[in-house]
């Protein structure tokens, strides 16, 4: 899993960063403290977007008498607690009541995570005007009305725009017009341009004994406070004193503008994890372009204490520089790109009969959702704002169904259609299949992996802008791992990423190396390497224990695994 650099894990000598591994962007309005401890601690970084969105409205109510209204609308997104974060305000038009406002709303877009945003619009005061918006006393403004959305519901609309009625505070009903809330999102500049460069480096000094040095390069960028910001490492070259690293992408999110100052350092690599520098530059994403130009080096130095530098014969190269616009996965999704949800339940005997209390599937009669349900609500939640029909492919493995035959994969709804309607129609399905189905075992993935691959495949060659994605909720030690490696390694060309959750307290190292988050990717008992990672794992219990929400510790890497998928094809947005 891609993070921008932290301090080496011992060992680690793959490339983090670059536009794979997740871009820093400073405003982080709506995202989650809780979550954002949860992946640093792990040298992980949530994957934000930075979008602006526009408004304009439509038949406000008239509150002035002499005049028209003034109005103004203020942006909030409502937290996990239902408190009301303030994202922004636009700027007050006078005497408008179809106001078109020129100032945009800043909102980090977070996929993994629901994001309600609540819309709130005044009619300023004269004797305010002259007053900053930002200084204005809500409460001493006439409300002029409200409305709410969810930001994916913008995003998803091929022209990411979206009209809202108007409501008074008691919310919709009643016969009173308030007018409409027009909205548009558009994904900042920035966030889509891409330097990819080939560095390499020249007789480097040599810092090994018995061999030559094990060179990376780490490369940061000089915040506003002046220090420096590590943001992405090469991967490691054995035994190289004239090293050639793979392609580097960067975007703008990262290094921020093209004269920014980078430092880029050259460290000789140590698995104890105290890499010793070789040397150092500091050069600007624009004097690395002139350098590929003129296709010439430049001297890397060393630091001293006393101030002075000393010049080295080691140089660095710049053999590729492409500055390009690159396809973000909002670009897809608002294009009429489909994710399409799937889920397969675990029904072996080791999740307890589900009549007694301690079992994993207990149906509470109060309401409260066992770990099985909460993932089900939680992933299918957000994944239904990406599924136009919202009919979901819903399977159970490990039971026997009502004829007393074994399945590790049968239609949870007990009839001929594998699909039900909505997070609710797999609520629901569960829950009958519960009284139907005899938990067994032993715990199959290959089957449900199987299935679904094969459903991805069907589509694949018919239709280009939908991705699969399989939830796999299971309580169990798996039977057949290598059978489930085969399985992931062949789905890994397909349109298809699949989530684990793991509930209970077994152990789940296995699931671990299905999540190839170390950087290996899975091989198969011929040999085949996976072409890409799709898997990605969390047990339920940690995620319980640290109060972090289920489908954002799941769904993180998703719109990189779906980026990955799409890019290795050149598969371009609809429109593009």
């Amino acid at each position: 899993m891609g993070g921008c650099f932290s301090g080496d894990l011992k060992g680690g000598q793959q490339a983090v960063g670059g536009v794979d591994g997740r871009p820093i962007v400073n405003n982080n309005a709506g995202h989650n403290d809780a979550i954002d401890y949860y992946f640093r601690i792990r040298g992980q970084f949530p994957l934000f977007t930075q979008v602006e969105l526009s408004m304009s409205a439509s038949n406000l109510r008239d509150r002035d008498i002499t005049s028209k209204s003034d109005p103004m609308a203020v942006v909030y997104v409502k937290k996990m607690d239902g408190m009301l974060e303030e994202l922004g305000r636009t700027e007050v038009i006078l005497n408008n009541l179809n106001p078109v406002w020129i100032q945009k709303i800043n909102v980090a877009y977070q996929f993994e995570i629901v994001q309600h945003l609540v819309f709130h619009l005044y009619d300023v005061d004269t004797s305010y005007h002259n007053i900053p918006v930002k200084a204005l006393k809500l409460n001493e403004q006439d409300f002029l009305g409200e409305a709410t959305c969810v930001l994916s519901e913008i995003l998803t609309k091929r022209n990411r725009s979206l009209t809202l009625n108007l409501h008074g505070k008691n919310g919709p009903g009643g016969s009173r017009n308030f007018g409409t809330l027009t909205l548009y999102a558009e994904e900042t500049f920035l966030s889509r341009m891409v330097v990819e460069t080939k560095l390499r480096c020249s007789q480097l000094d040599n810092k090994d004994m018995f061999s030559k040095s094990d060179p990376f390069l780490r490369i940061s960028r000089q915040s506003e406070s002046g220090n420096y910001v590590p943001i992405c490492k090469t991967e490691v070259i054995n035994n190289n004193l004239n090293p050639v690293w793979r392609p580097l992408s960067l975007s703008m999110h990262q290094f921020a503008s093209k004269e920014n100052p980078l430092l880029i350092e050259c460290f000789d690599f140590n698995s104890n994890g105290n890499h010793v520098l070789i040397g150092q530059l500091h050069k600007s994403v624009s004097e690395l372009e002139k350098l590929h130009k003129e296709g010439s080096g430049a001297n890397l130095v060393f630091p001293s204490h006393r101030g002075r530098e000393k010049v080295l014969k080691g140089q660095l190269f710049v053999d590729q520089f492409i500055e390009k616009e690159q396809f973000s996965f909002v670009d897809y999704i608002s294009s009429g790109f489909e994710l399409n949800f799937m889920v397969a339940i675990d029904f072996t005997a080791s999740n307890g009969n589900p009549r007694h209390q301690d079992s994993l599937h207990y149906i509470d009669p109060s309401g409260r959702l066992n770990s099985y349900q909460r993932a089900i609500m939680e992933v299918g939640e957000v994944i239904q704002f990406y599924d136009s029909d919202r009919r979901f492919p819903a399977w159970g493995f490990g039971g026997r169904t009502h004829n007393g035959t074994l399945s590790h994969c049968f239609n949870l709804n007990g009839t001929n259609d594998y699909e039900v309607e909505g997070v609710h129609g797999i609520m629901s399905a569960y829950a009958s299949a519960l009284h139907n189905v005899t938990l067994s075992g032993p715990t199959l993935f290959s089957d449900v992996i199987n299935k679904a691959a094969q459903m991805a495949s069907h589509v694949a060659s018919n239709d280009i802008t939908k991705y699969f994605v399989l939830l796999i909720i299971t309580d169990g030690v798996l039977t057949d791992i290598q059978g489930t490696m085969d399985a992931l390694v062949r789905a890994s060309d397909l349109p298809l990423s699949i989530l684990i959750v793991g509930v209970g307290n077994e152990d789940f190292k296995q699931m671990e190396i299905l999540d190839a988050d170390d950087g290996h990717r899975l091989e198969s008992s011929t040999g085949r390497v996976a072409t890409r990672d799709i898997v990605q794992f969390v047990p339920m219990r940690e995620v319980h224990s640290g109060q972090i929400s289920c489908v954002q510790a799941l769904l993180e890497e998703l719109p990189g695994q779906f980026l990955t998928y799409v890019r290795s094809r050149n598969i371009k947005p609809l429109y593009a």
